[in-house]
């Protein structure tokens, strides 16, 4: 069983038990999101050629936090 799908298999366990406003389902939503972003980018990036240093960390710019939190 990979990762993501613990993390799925928890976020379900949780479901049933806790109201949607929990901070712990909350945070185990948003594992799940970035466990399944995380896999979606590298089966993504393994097909790509190689990039430039410059295209690689302009793609890796869209995902660093800026001022203010989250992404850009």
């Amino acid at each position: 069983m990979s990762t993501w799908q613990r993390e799925r298999a928890k976020v379900a366990s949780l479901t049933r038990s806790r109201s949607a406003d929990d901070p712990e389902l909350v945070e185990a939503r948003r594992n799940l999101k970035a466990l399944r972003l995380e896999e979606h980018v590298r089966e993504v990036v393994e097909s790509w050629p190689p990039l430039t240093a410059e295209q690689a960390d302009r793609i890796a710019g869209i995902l660093r936090p800026v001022a203010g939190g989250g992404a850009r």
